[in-house]
């Protein structure tokens, strides 16, 4: 149970240290991607899920992401967030939107190219 609480230490920090990180050249934040899929993580680590929070962040930035900048540079906050935690499944990341019944292009993994997405 220590390292359960450990983790979610882990993220709540990282989630402030992205918040305070200012992007100019895009209109979505690192803090608001991470943000948005903070209550996605049981998921992301276990499968079980997700949560109705989550589904939420993950629409909700879907429809934040309009421009192909936006969605370049969600994709790189989620892969920097990603490396963080290696516990976090490549399996379940792909599968997360459309397990919230959103449709993506492309899904961003830790090998994902995030400039090839439109």
């Amino acid at each position: 149970m220590a390292g359960s609480t450990t983790l979610k230490l882990g993220f709540t920090i990282l989630v402030c240290i992205a918040m305070a990180i200012p992007r100019a050249d895009a209109s979505i934040a690192c803090g608001q991607v991470t943000e948005k899929l903070a209550p996605c993580l049981g998921f992301l680590e276990s499968g079980r899920g997700p949560v109705p929070g989550c589904c939420k962040g993950v629409r909700d930035l879907n429809s934040m992401a309009v421009t192909t900048e936006d969605r370049r540079n969600a994709c790189r906050c989620m892969k920097t967030a990603a490396a963080a935690f290696p516990s976090i499944s490549s399996v379940y990341s792909a599968a997360l939107p459309g397990k919230c019944g959103v449709s993506i292009p492309l899904a961003a993994g830790a090998k994902t190219d995030c400039s090839k997405i439109q």
